[in-house]
């Protein structure tokens, strides 16, 4: 069962990094709630798939289309969770980040049905994204 998860949580990863959407799509439960973390324009809840893929897509317009998760250094699995140690980073104009992360996925039934990121530094992070 693990084995399942950790493999969800590998093809997530792979998609976000290779631009895949109709696989992120076919990963994503359509109930999905993600839980942005900090105090910038994208923090809170976000439910439902179509709520998660326009706050990534603001992202990515926000970023100039830099916004990437670069490593995945390590997943970690405990039941029907998956934690991924991560960096990720983003540039605009003369403003950049570049941090470590943890990503922590709940997968049900072959999806992604929750899922909480941490922030290296989320002051930066916030100051990065702004309100």
């Amino acid at each position: 069962m693990t084995t399942a998860h950790l493999d969800v949580a590998r093809a997530y990863f792979h998609a976000v990094q290779t631009g895949d959407m109709a696989t992120l799509g076919a990963l994503l439960d359509e109930g999905i709630v993600w839980h942005q973390p900090g105090s910038n324009q994208f923090s809170g809840d976000h439910k439902g798939q179509g709520a998660v893929f326009q706050m990534l897509g603001s992202m990515m317009e926000a970023s100039q289309g830099t916004f990437a998760i670069d490593a995945v250094h390590s997943l970690m699995d405990n039941g029907d969770l998956v934690a991924a140690h991560i960096h990720f980073t983003g540039r605009r104009d003369d403003v950049s980040m570049a941090m470590d992360g943890v990503d922590l996925l709940r997968i049900q039934n072959g999806r992604i049905t929750e899922m909480w990121l941490f922030s290296g530094d989320q002051s930066a992070e916030d100051a990065f994204w702004g309100r």
